[in-house]
């Protein structure tokens, strides 16, 4: 198992950092993670498989990073707690859960108003969408697409 730094973004002085993950087994089956590291949380961005993994080697990829990257990732800053609000301690299998968030036509008033307010500020607006809905960036981009849908944001290009 190998894990990388992959990049790092400053924000408000709170870092968040992209780590590749790389497991690699004897039957020439391998892993990749893409694991997103903040102040409050670890969540995995991207897993690509070869061959595929089923779901229940899913729900275990979790425990099989967590160690080592918490190992690699928070040597030398203050570490993400395993005990803290979003999780319990490591190795014990206990999922870590989202901020509860509204669905429907609410939720995705909520996320044209974090997009905004990010705008508003000069930061990354699709960051700011991923850090409070706990959802990956390509979750994090449908959201958005949904509330413009919803009219809730002006639409990206003009029709002609």
């Amino acid at each position: 198992m190998s894990v990388r730094p992959a990049w790092e973004v400053r924000e408000e002085g709170e870092p968040t950092s992209w780590y590749t993950v790389r497991l690699a087994f004897p039957d020439e089956a391998c892993v990749e993670v893409l694991a997103v590291v903040s102040a409050e949380r670890i969540s995995v961005e991207d897993v690509r498989a070869c061959p595929a993994l089923s779901l229940d080697d899913l729900t275990v990829l979790a425990e099989w990073i967590e160690e080592p990257l918490f190992e690699r990732c928070c040597r030398g800053r203050e570490s993400p707690s395993p005990d803290g609000p979003h999780g319990s301690a490591a190795g014990s299998g206990a999922r870590r859960a989202r901020p509860v968030r509204p669905h429907g036509l609410e939720g995705r008033r909520l996320v044209a108003e974090e997009y905004r307010a990010a705008q508003d500020q000069g930061v990354d607006p699709v960051l700011a969408v991923m850090r409070t809905t706990g959802h990956s960036r390509r979750r994090s981009l449908s959201m958005i697409a949904q509330a413009r849908d919803a009219g809730f944001l002006t639409p990206r290009h003009a029709r002609r």
